[in-house]
């Protein structure tokens, strides 16, 4: 018979069977020196025999009691152990990888709430730091991109861009790296399809199939699996307009970026419209909202413009921080300082919105330096005594992350953001004391 194919020496399987047969001797035995009776015989009267010597016959109930707590536990093991005997075999990566992801998904299930606002690739930096501490992160994403491959699909086919929200999608991704590029894959040949990112045309295609945008997100982030959700800031197509200090206008996302001028404001087309409920509602329940990093006018503030967004900020209990860039960007912030970028964010909010702001003060290799200067860019300059006196809290700490460019390194960052939270809000997220040390030992450990 094939069952018996499972009595092969090596597979582990022989033992616990063995152990599960004594844990019912040992059962019976103690039952029979219980109840002075007799169940399986001799191998019984000789365990008995041996329990009486052991303990005497005055503790006959107990040693019998012994005997049946020893023999459930003999079989209870016995039966795990031939159950991780089976799977080790059948499914030889399946015990280590499930355990691994379970704790996982539990240790991050007990995180902070997090909301980030913002877009472009420097709010997906920042998700990547942030997922290896908690899954409760929602990233509210601006809608006013109209340039390159989500430009396009957005005249289209009418639907919100889903550029950013596809970046933001595949930082927060619990899936194999393969998945990961081939959403960000993009054609560089074809007529129609050179531009596109692979994954901007499966959300517009789900999008289509299912009559929804948002349905679309949704579907997505199942796809990737993603530890946390992705929401846009509204669900309106809004357009932004930027006035410049020469009074001049300039409309549209992509034509601002590349306006080389002083930004006075920006502000969208139309001015009124909702707000999406899903990110009202993640703002009111976070433990902290984080703007930035990334472009001022053209990612952080569009979102500030959305109405209600503001005064969600204003009334939520969360603990509030702006994570300043770390370079100026040309046609945006030319020669701003830390205090500027701040400033410009409480023109379109309200004075007093943030309770921290998070900068650089780690050197930019001269390289990097005299390469930035050649396009007009460089390193924010942290103004301590202008941002005193905008009472803001300021936390300095070295930050960037060189590779062909200078960027926030993520790691640095979310461990910055969430020591803060731990020691700002850790009893209102975390009743467990637990959870708290937990958190707080990993962040220490991976400090040094």
């Amino acid at each position: 018979m094939s069952f018996f194919k499972w009595l092969y020496p090596g597979l582990g399987i022989k033992r616990w069977l063995a152990l599960a047969i004594l844990g019912i001797l040992l059962i019976s035995a103690g039952m029979a020196v219980v109840f002075q009776g007799e169940v399986l015989g001799y191998v019984e009267n000789n365990l008995r025999n041996i329990t009486s010597e052991l303990f005497g016959y005055s503790g006959s109930g107990v040693s019998g009691i012994v005997l049946v707590i020893m023999g459930i536990f003999g079989i209870v093991y016995s039966f795990r152990e031939i159950v991780k005997s089976f799977v080790r075999v059948a499914f030889p990566d399946y015990l280590h990888s499930q355990v691994k992801n379970a704790y996982q998904r539990q240790y991050l299930r007990r995180g902070p709430r997090v909301v980030v606002i913002g877009g472009g690739t420097g709010l997906s930096v920042l998700l990547r730091g942030l997922k290896q501490y908690t899954s409760n992160i929602t990233a509210i994403v601006s809608v006013t991109d109209d340039g390159g491959s989500s430009g396009k699909l957005r005249g289209q086919f009418g639907i919100l861009p889903p550029g950013d929200l596809r970046n933001c999608l595949v930082a927060l991704a619990d899936t194999e790296l393969a998945m990961e590029k081939l959403f960000n894959y993009r054609f560089t040949q074809g007529e129609e399809l050179a531009g596109h990112s692979l994954g901007n045309l499966l959300i517009t295609a789900m999008a289509d199939l299912s009559g929804n945008f948002e349905t679309a997100i949704k579907e997505m982030s199942k796809v990737l699996a993603i530890r946390g959700r992705v929401v846009p800031s509204t669900l309106a197509d809004i357009v932004l307009v930027a006035e410049l200090q020469d009074g001049s206008m300039v409309r549209g996302e992509s034509a601002i970026a590349r306006v080389n001028k002083p930004i006075k404001r920006v502000f969208t087309i139309p001015d009124t419209y909702e707000p999406n409920p899903e990110a009202i509602e993640a703002i009111l329940e976070a433990d902290a909202v984080i703007l930035g990093p990334g472009s001022l006018y053209t990612s952080i503030i569009p979102n500030l413009l959305v109405p209600g967004l503001v005064e969600a900020i204003q009334q939520s209990q969360a603990l509030k921080i702006y994570a300043c860039n770390v370079m100026t960007q040309p046609g945006e912030t030319r020669d701003y300082t830390a205090s500027d970028h701040l400033k410009a964010i409480y023109r379109h909010s309200a004075p007093g919105l943030v309770d921290y702001i998070i900068v650089n003060n780690e050197r930019i290799p001269e390289y990097f330096s005299e390469k930035y200067a050649q396009e007009g860019a460089k390193g924010v300059e942290v103004d301590m005594h202008k941002l005193n006196k905008l009472n803001v809290k300021i936390i300095a700490t070295p930050l960037i992350q060189e590779s062909n460019y200078i960027r926030h390194n993520s790691e640095k960052l979310a461990r910055v953001i969430l020591k803060l939270i731990l020691e700002e809000r850790g009893p209102r997220y975390a009743p467990s004391l637990i959870d708290q040390y937990l958190l707080a030992e990993r962040l220490k450990k991976e400090t040094r």
